[in-house]
């Protein structure tokens, strides 16, 4: 199983991006999946999940300004990502798994992650 994120840059503050995760080598469709963020310094953390029935959920810092979404048929997940803040600059992670419903937020309930990838968000 390999997932390959992209879509991360550098952007202005209020701007927006899109993070898309693709998935080879599992069908996502039975699976729930999950984007982290880790900023220099900080420990990773939570930013949005979509569980295989399609309901999301996200951190409270960024609920409001991203949507998590997928596609099954291109075992795509995305993120989009609206009015950014300069505090939302960190490496992105994908992850997929089937944690439990308490476990959502919990990044060692994630068993496969994507390589990271970086945006910058200039204030």
């Amino acid at each position: 199983v390999q997932l390959q994120a992209s879509g991360g840059g550098l952007v202005q503050a209020g701007g927006s991006l899109r993070l898309s995760c693709e998935v080879s080598g599992r069908l996502l469709i039975n699976y729930s999946m999950a984007w982290f963020r880790q900023a220099a310094g900080k420990e990773r953390e939570f930013v949005a999940a979509i569980r295989y029935n399609a309901y999301t959920y996200y951190a409270d810092p960024v609920k409001g300004r991203f949507t998590i979404s997928r596609d099954n048929a291109k075992n795509t997940v995305y993120l989009q990502m609206n009015s950014l803040k300069a505090e939302d600059t960190a490496v992105y992670y994908c992850a997929v798994g089937r944690p439990i419903l308490s476990e959502i937020r919990r990044s060692s309930a994630y068993d496969t992650w994507g390589q990271g990838t970086l945006v910058t968000v200039s204030s």
